[in-house]
């Protein structure tokens, strides 16, 4: 081949290589936005098309810190206890919750909704049962899933200052002998508190293990045993409480 020859050859195979680069780069990125849309909720309309969420956020103080709120027009997406403090006042002394950080106008009704719901949870639980409990629109909870199971079970069967045993909630799933999994499901909770995961201890008492950490996990046991009335457990700091009467060997 001649020496100009082989330059324009070369040259036109570089150019081959930059448009297949850029076409490969162009679906990796049209493929990688079509799954983050489908992980934001997880769901598709009825016509198959993806129908991606408007997750706004928002932030709550807390005797626990801050606790950060996400949500679309459908439900909550998240609640993540992010300020780490340590929570060393006693239920009684919770400071005000003020209200939510933003906008009024950037509100969802899901987060406006669990801000009263938590304002309620932490200085007036005897209004819970009037108060509406947010949506919750997290693709966990959309599956057909053990996991998800759990979470509904333990939301609608342990009340406020009740506790119950790893292996009760997996009996109440209808599981009993997957404890281990109800663990899994209890780390996946999206939405903490609401979905009392706090409630879930050892079959021996244990407190037991918390995402948000053991002395957040003991306060909110302490605190809502408290407002209710319980006692606390001897050598314990979480409430005795109620537990639910389903029969279970190991945690």
């Amino acid at each position: 081949m001649e020496p100009w020859g082989h330059c324009v050859y070369t040259v036109w195979f570089r150019e081959c290589c930059l448009t297949l680069s850029k076409d490969i780069n162009a679906l990796l990125s049209w493929l990688l936005g079509r799954q983050l849309r489908e992980s934001v909720c997880g769901i598709r309309s009825a016509g198959g098309m993806d129908e991606a969420c408007d997750v706004r956020g928002g932030a709550v103080d807390s005797p626990l810190g801050r606790i950060e709120i996400a949500a679309c027009e459908r439900g909550l997406h998240e609640v993540r206890l992010r300020g780490r403090k340590t929570p060393d006042a006693g239920p009684a002394e919770a400071p005000a919750l003020p209200e939510l950080l933003g906008r009024p106008e950037e509100m969802t009704e899901p987060l406006v909704q669990c801000t009263a719901w938590l304002d309620a949870y932490f200085h007036e639980p005897a209004a819970l049962p009037r108060l509406p409990l947010p949506a919750i629109h997290h693709p966990i909870l959309q599956r057909d899933s053990f996991t998800a199971q759990v979470l509904r079970k333990l939301q609608e069967a342990v009340k406020f200052g009740d506790t119950v045993s790893y292996q009760q909630l997996a009996a109440l799933a209808g599981n009993p002998k997957a404890a281990r999994a109800v663990g899994g499901a209890m780390r996946s909770n999206p939405v903490p508190i609401l979905i009392p995961c706090h409630h879930v201890i050892c079959s021996s008492g244990a407190v037991g293990n918390y995402s948000g950490g053991l002395a957040t996990k003991e306060w909110l046991l302490a605190h809502e045993g408290h407002l209710a009335g319980k006692p606390t457990s001897p050598g314990g700091s979480h409430p005795a409480g109620t537990q639910l009467g389903v029969q279970g060997g190991r945690n």
